[in-house]
């Protein structure tokens, strides 16, 4: 799954359009729905701002690495 994916999915279940989220996050709806498909370049602050308004956080994790 991607980060778009799980954004959407968890903006469904909590039955918000993705107007509601821009307006609670103070993004604009062209930025949530860019971030639901992924868009590769979106600012790092506007993504956080909608991910606590759906209750989600952004973790960094270690990658394996094949040796």
């Amino acid at each position: 799954m991607t980060l778009g994916t799980d954004v959407r999915e968890r903006r469904r279940t909590l039955g918000l359009l993705q107007t509601d989220v821009a307006d609670m996050a103070g993004a604009s709806e062209r930025f949530v729905r860019d971030l639901e498909h992924d868009k590769p370049t979106l600012r790092l602050d506007k993504v956080t701002a909608v991910l606590d308004v759906l209750g989600l956080e952004l973790r960094a994790e270690l990658r394996r690495t094949d040796a």
